[in-house]
């Protein structure tokens, strides 16, 4: 092969490349390479050591049985926030757009599609929300409410929070069907 003087930086390029692939060896699997003291002659039988007792990795889990995600029905206490008026109009996490007056909220725990009672411990006023978005994403807080849902509950702007009660009315299963909570059953 006859370089020019202009491809002499290719060229120097192509041999490192020529060189590291060079190097580049596959390895035998452990089932390919002959157990200690075998014979390595040809023809010889191969003993094939037993693969490793180590533990293998824990399967990751479907969507549909994510880890993390409540479905026993069981009543929640904790600090409910509100969406900020920069989220109107933005996707949830069901694929819905955030309406400010509907009765949405987000929970990191409760399945999407989830329905539930929120009650405010302050004033005992109480709505139903539907479990559409995940959030809220700050610790102590665990749900976030639609503004209409926070007024309708008595959380104000002001208040910015409110303790609150979550009581899963209806959860989806895994398989698609809706199971209710342990207190409506």
């Amino acid at each position: 092969m006859i370089l020019k003087p202009t491809s002499g930086r290719r060229a120097a390029a192509l041999a490192v490349m020529a060189c590291m692939l060079s190097s580049c060896a596959i390895a035998p699997t452990p089932r390919e390479r002959p157990a200690q003291g075998a014979a390595s002659e040809p023809g010889a039988s191969r003993e094939v050591s037993p693969p490793s007792s180590a533990p293998s990795p824990a399967p990751k889990p479907s969507a549909a049985g994510k880890t993390g995600l409540d479905r026993s029905g069981g009543k929640q206490v904790g600090k409910a926030s509100f969406y900020a008026d920069k989220y109107t109009g933005r996707k949830m996490a069901d694929g819905t757009r955030m309406n400010p007056r509907d009765d949405n909220a987000a929970s990191k725990t409760l399945p999407l599609g989830t329905t539930a009672r929120v009650t405010n411990l302050d004033t005992g006023r109480s709505a139903v929300v539907t479990i559409q978005d995940r959030g809220p994403f700050v610790k102590g807080r665990i749900v976030d409410l639609s503004p209409a849902t926070a007024r309708e509950i008595g959380l104000s702007r002001e208040d910015g929070l409110a303790q609150v009660e979550v009581t899963p009315l209806s959860i989806p299963q895994p398989d698609g069907t809706k199971g209710g909570s342990a207190a409506t059953r």
